[in-house]
């Protein structure tokens, strides 16, 4: 039975990694002809599906010098004369000839800026919460907040983002100018979305904190601020950064919500109130209609989401938990 045991937790472990595995290999194969094609400019190129010339042609110039001719040398001219006029023929052919070209530097960026501004709004606030709801509220005020947050979570993402675009998208865009749907208010609705998780999380970890260290702590002459600051947020740190962890993934990956607010331009915006797009709202809006060359450049879009997923996660892991076994 220990045995049988084992096997099950073994497999079951080693099927995370094999998943992780397949989804990777899955997006670069489906991604590699988009990577022969544009290569790392991918990364760069803030163009997305425009039609440019496959050459380009430099500026011309006229030799005005008046030359003396002989028969010879103007029958000679006659054939350079029809040569030049094959050259600029298959010059006109060249100049006509155009090729589709995919960039994925404005997603990218409308990807990293409004995680940013869901973390920078939702980050405070959240602990704010689980201060509270651990630590200062009675039992029956913690237990109702408690159950309405874990209520917020359970909302569905489309209503966050009816509910920004008709009711808090004039709220922002009359507060801080600009249009209503911008990067934003996607970045402040996502931070409304990922906020029950990171509260939730929370104060499930401050609560994990032994009665016996806090009473120490009281019985020292510790105030309240001072028991939280130096005794709860240590020894709860892991979870809270699991909590910070499982929000960003949320955030990274947040389609629907975003796609109501963020605007869906390809352009970089000048500021915060313009309109831009995200990875997944880039792939959500064109995967359905999409073919050849520009369907390996949404699942190209894919494997750097999937990587700056892993990144800012192994990041956290390995940086912030080193930190906190220090």
């Amino acid at each position: 039975m220990e045995k049988l045991f084992q096997k099950i937790s073994f497999t079951s472990a080693s099927l995370v990694l094999a998943l992780l595995l397949g989804i990777f290999v899955t997006l670069f194969l489906q991604a590699k002809p988009a990577i022969d094609e544009f290569g790392f400019n991918f990364i760069v190129d803030k163009r997305w599906n425009q039609e440019v010339p496959l050459t380009q042609t430099g500026n011309l110039t006229q030799d005005t010098t008046t030359v003396v001719q002989t028969p010879e040398a103007a029958e000679d001219d006659d054939m350079i004369a029809d040569e030049d006029d094959m050259i600029l023929d298959e010059d006109d052919e060249d100049e006509t000839a155009t090729k589709t070209v995919y960039g994925g530097l404005v997603p990218i960026l409308g990807t990293i800026f409004s995680t940013l501004i869901a973390l920078a709004f939702a980050l405070p606030i959240a602990m704010g919460i689980a201060v509270f709801l651990a630590e200062m509220a009675s039992k029956n005020v913690a237990k109702y907040v408690g159950i309405a947050i874990e209520l917020l979570a359970a909302i569905p993402s489309i209503i966050f983002g009816m509910w920004g675009l008709y009711y808090f998208a004039p709220i922002i865009s009359d507060i801080f100018g600009g249009f209503q749907v911008s990067l934003l208010t996607a970045g402040l609705v996502l931070g409304v979305m990922i906020l029950p998780f990171m509260a939730a999380i929370t104060r499930d970890s401050m609560n994990t904190t032994p009665d016996v260290l806090k009473e120490s702590a009281y019985a020292l002459g510790a105030t309240k601020f001072e028991v939280v600051k130096d005794v709860i947020f240590p020894f709860s740190k892991v979870g809270i950064i699991g909590s910070i962890i499982l929000a960003l993934g949320r955030a990274l990956g947040e389609t629907m919500a975003v796609a109501f607010l963020i605007g869906a331009v390809y352009s970089i915006p000048e500021k915060i109130t313009d309109p831009t797009i995200s990875i997944p709202v880039a792939m959500a809006l064109n995967f359905g209609e999409a073919s050849g060359l520009g369907e390996n450049a949404l699942f190209y879009l894919g494997l750097i989401l999937f990587i700056l997923s892993f990144a800012f996660i192994a990041f956290a892991k390995f940086y912030f938990l080193k930190r906190s076994r220090v």
